[in-house]
């Protein structure tokens, strides 16, 4: 999985591109959680956009819970926007809307 940031408007776009498994998610982990601590202190709100997702597992819905409560030490609210249909899915099943809305 590749992520790429873009910081607009004192919005964080977090672009995710790949397959969210544990094969990869510890990389992602690492390099999300470093724009967090570069960019949250100064975001209104983060965007997490999924739009490039090719494949997400429960790991991935924990990559998202985790940097949500991440970006909420910061006091840092956390969206969710493009998800395919079947990653959809899986983020509505699993609750994860509930603390990261769908825009």
């Amino acid at each position: 999985m590749q992520i790429c940031a873009n910081y607009s408007d004192r919005i964080l776009y977090i672009a995710l591109n790949g397959e969210v498994d544990e094969h990869n998610a510890m990389g992602a982990r690492k390099d999300a959680d470093r724009i967090a601590d570069d960019y949250a202190p100064r975001a209104e709100r983060v965007v997490f956009d999924l739009r490039q997702i090719s494949f997400m597992d429960s790991t991935g819905i924990g990559f998202l819970i985790g940097r949500y409560k991440k970006f909420k030490r910061y006091g840092v609210p956390v969206y969710v926007t493009n998800p395919s249909p079947t990653t959809d899915r899986i983020l509505s099943m699993s609750g994860v809307y509930t603390l990261m809305p769908k825009i």
